[in-house]
């Protein structure tokens, strides 16, 4: 049987389209009619470290993270969507020391631009200082 030397093996964990209403954006009709924003998040995590165990309590516990992300989307409101992405990277850093990295994408779709299009985008890549 081989064994591989596992080193500093980086993981990831997804969660995709996560939908919220909101009440972001610079307009005043934004704030008073709201829209839907999408949030994906990959969180990089030290799986050599956690994913031996088999034990929640080692890892980062994704319905806790999505929590998280749905109480913090719901209760703070930005004009730019690159506020609230900066906002969730740092909320979820603080809360999930085992994280040693996120990509998060929000994408906002009722947006007050005179074209046609599917929606805009925001991504942000964070690492732990400590990473």
């Amino acid at each position: 049987m081989t064994v591989l030397k596992r080193g500093a093996m980086m993981g990831q964990i997804k969660i995709t389209n996560m939908q919220f209403y909101t009440y972001n954006g610079v307009l005043e009709e934004e704030n008073k009619l709201g829209q839907r924003l999408e949030v994906d998040v990959a969180l990089q995590v030290p799986f050599e470290k956690i994913g031996t165990k088999d034990d929640l309590r080692q890892t980062v516990n994704y319905a806790a993270v999505y929590q998280t992300i749905a109480q913090s989307v719901k209760t703070h409101q930005y004009q730019l969507i690159e506020s609230l992405t900066n906002y969730l990277t740092q909320v979820i850093l603080a809360a999930y020391p085992k994280v040693m990295g996120i990509k998060l994408e929000l994408r906002k779709y009722s947006v007050p631009i005179d074209g046609i299009f599917d929606h805009v985008a925001v991504v942000s890549e964070v690492k732990r200082d400590d990473a």
